[in-house]
């Protein structure tokens, strides 16, 4: 017999003998461990997969004498059966002497393991249905899963799936069951559902998510016929008290599932092309009252609903042509607010409209108070347009139904949109509609103040508060008296008759005095700062203009840039190093200008240094030329911007020059204007002339016999 036979003998009654036969056949045929090893495994995993074969097909087969699961749970058990006594022989004592490739056998990394997933994943499931629906889940049962698993070559997660899955099957079953009974006697529901998940070990949290979807399933069963009954409530609440299920859980499938429905209904009356007559009154009373929503759940349903309207006449106002088109689209959307959205609501809450009779007065009551609320927040009585938006009591009975407010865009626009929409209509308001006509010429059609009502109405749809609304009313004044104030003030200037002129315009725009005053000084300010502009880049504005315009009280930040500040400042500091005085005085150059100019100091400082740098040496150079030109005045004041510049910088070192005589005549020519003492000690210093030669000149002028200039001896030539 050769090995092959005889090893595939072994699988028909293993045991211990027939294992050594195996071992000793394997020596005398002088086959190697590693090919023993693995022709017994690839034989022990043909007969595995028999088994397998076998039970698949039996599941797979239509006939229902031959589909027992009984049959298919053999099967599988055999192959377990099989694996486990491989599993103990591959441990025993005197495995040396046995055959090689004893172990737990795993079909994983076959070929075509791949292509008979799907199957084994199906023999798997049936198994562990079977293990795990009767009696609890303990480690007795888990383990064989655990080995089959490993058997079949599943993933971890593929087979906890299937675990969790057959688990989930089990828990519903045994739910169905104890419904009726144990479960709707137990004391307490919570620890009935605790103990049950403890004994199948089955997640709590997908238990809880279970309970939902049966309570949710048993809710769509109700209302399919657009009702809920009586009976069918209480149902629902004892499916929600046994199963332990949340009340926001409940409310949520409820505003979700019935909610669905109320919003068909809602859609239809809003939508119907015969109106909301009373009909779909009716139908919409009926559905918020049968479907058992809350309150809360039917408000938001039906805001949704009705936004989303608002919203196609918004996208219809924006794509019209002009203001005027605008204005009209935006006239329908306050309509369908009054006329269907109002009356909706009120059914939908239960309440009457203001259109019958039997509640107008109570209805009407709570509006006016409203109003009167809302009226204390406007501030501004001049503005005309404001007060017409708040009504009196003859107008609000001849426009006879209120509008709602509960409902509006404030979360769907920005701002900006909504404040441009309710200018627009406030324009409308105001001129009214203009009608062409012939030869290019419009009439403008005049408007009744019914108009400031529904751009209230208008407010409340797009979410304004009063101040946001307030401030559209505000905008729109201002803009119209700039109109005319620029028109007025074109020169810049304002006299005696303008402010009359300006006064009379103020009262028909409606702008408070001190709002009014403060664009007339705003576009006077912008006219002077023009003006002063152009003065400045022709030189003619300094220091002192600008602390004129200080003491009136002007803004000079805002009346003169930043950038012109400091040419005023440069052009003083030029001044006082060309002035020909040879005086600097620190705290008006560094302090007081840069103050009133609105510089800061060590800009200021950084500018006069850089000025002074550039001018001592100028002024020298000046000096000598003008001596050259025997121009004793001009040598002197070009001596003193020299030490001007000196004291605003002082030198750390004399000045240089090629000619050094010509130095000595420039301190003779400044000692003969008989200078302060410290100025001509400094000219001294600059002009490198050693104490002992100035000692001599001093002396020489002192005696008479100091050296003459070239333009001295031309003096006395002549």
């Amino acid at each position: 017999m050769n090995v092959l036979t005889w090893t595939y003998s072994v699988f028909l009654g293993l045991d211990i003998g027939t294992l050594i036969e195996v071992r000793r056949a394997q020596l005398a045929c002088k086959l190697s461990d590693e090919i023993a090893a693995d022709m017994f495994r690839e034989h022990a995993k043909k007969l595995i997969q028999e088994n397998i074969s076998s039970a698949l097909d039996i599941l797979k087969s239509r006939n229902k004498a031959t589909n027992s699961p009984t049959q298919v749970i053999e099967e599988v058990k055999c192959v377990l059966a099989f694996n486990s006594l491989l599993t103990v022989l591959s441990k025993h004592p005197q495995g040396d002497r046995f055959a090689r490739g004893l172990g737990p056998i795993s079909l994983a990394g076959e070929l075509d393991h791949d292509r008979r997933a799907g199957d084994l994943k199906t023999l798997y499931r049936a198994y562990a249905t079977d293990v795990l629906s009767d009696g609890p889940v303990d480690n007795e049962k888990l383990t064989p899963l655990n080995d089959l698993r490993n058997i079949f070559g599943l993933g971890k997660r593929e087979a906890e799936a299937i675990i969790s899955d057959v688990k989930s099957q089990a828990y519903r079953k045994r739910l169905a069951k104890s419904f009726n009974t144990d479960l709707a006697a137990a004391p307490s529901k919570a620890s009935f559902l605790q103990n049950l998940c403890e004994e199948l070990q089955f997640d709590p949290e997908l238990a809880s998510k279970m309970h939902e979807d049966i309570y949710r399933q048993k809710l769509q069963q109700f209302v399919a016929d657009g009702e809920l009954s009586k009976d069918e409530t209480e149902a629902l609440m004892a499916f929600q008290v046994r199963l332990c299920i949340p009340q926001e859980t409940v409310d949520a499938a409820h505003t979700d599932i019935c909610g669905q429905l109320f919003e068909k209904v809602v859609k239809e009356a809003i939508l119907s092309v015969d109106g909301y007559n009373a009909d779909r009154r009716e139908a919409v009373r009926k559905a918020a009252q049968s479907l058992n929503l809350k309150k809360e759940a039917a408000m938001t349903i039906f805001s949704k609903a009705v936004r989303k309207l608002f919203l196609n006449y918004i996208q219809k106002a924006k794509a019209a042509g002009n203001r005027i088109e605008q204005a009209k689209e935006l006239k329908k959307l306050i309509s369908f607010n009054t006329v269907v959205v109002s009356e909706l609501l009120a059914d939908i809450k239960g309440e009457l409209t203001t259109a019958e009779p039997a509640t107008s007065s109570a209805t009407s009551e709570p509006e006016t108070t409203e109003s009167e609320g809302e009226d204390e927040d406007y501030e501004w009585e001049s503005l005309e347009t404001l007060k017409k938006t708040r009504p009196d009591k003859e107008l609000k009975e001849k426009l006879g139904k209120s509008s709602q407010k509960e409902i509006s865009l404030k979360d769907d626009l920005p701002l900006r949109d909504r404040a441009e929409l309710y200018q627009t209509y406030l324009m409308f308001c105001i001129t009214g509609e203009t009608t062409n006509v012939s030869f290019g010429t419009a009439i403008s059609s005049k408007k009744d103040d019914s108009e400031y009502l529904m751009l209230k109405q208008l407010g409340h749809i797009l979410g304004l508060t009063a101040k946001e609304a307030q401030d559209v009313h505000i905008k729109l004044a201002e803009k119209a008296f700039v109109q005319q104030a620029e028109v007025v003030l074109a020169d810049g200037k304002l006299t005696e008759s303008k402010a009359d002129q300006l006064a009379t315009i103020q009262k028909q725009v409606g702008l408070p005095s001190e709002h009014a005053q403060k664009i007339i000084k705003s576009i006077t300010t912008t006219k002077l700062s023009s003006a002063i502009e152009a003065s400045i880049s022709r030189g003619q504005i300094g220091i002192q203009q600008v602390r004129g315009l200080k003491d009136a009280n002007f803004e000079l930040d805002s009346l003169i840039s930043e950038p012109l500040r400091e040419t005023i400042y440069k052009k003083c500091a030029e001044e006082i190093f060309s002035s020909g005085t040879g005086e600097f005085d620190e705290e008006e150059v560094y302090v007081k200008m840069p103050a009133d100019l609105i510089i800061s100091a060590e800009k200021a400082r950084s500018i006069v240094q850089d000025i002074a740098k550039v001018r001592l040496e100028n002024a020298l150079v000046q000096a000598v030329a003008l001596l050259r030109q025997k121009k004793r005045d001009g040598v002197i004041s070009s001596l003193n911007d020299l030490l001007a510049c000196d004291a605003a910088v002082p030198a750390s070192k004399p000045l240089s020059w090629p000619t050094p005589r010509e130095l000595d005549d420039l301190y003779c020519v400044y000692m003969k204007s008989i200078p302060k003492q410290d100025k001509l000690s400094r000219l001294q210093y600059l002009l490198d002339i050693s104490a002992e030669k100035a000692e001599d000149l001093r002396d020489a002028a002192t005696a008479g016999t100091l050296p003459q200039t070239g333009q001295e001896e031309e003096e006395l030539a002549f």
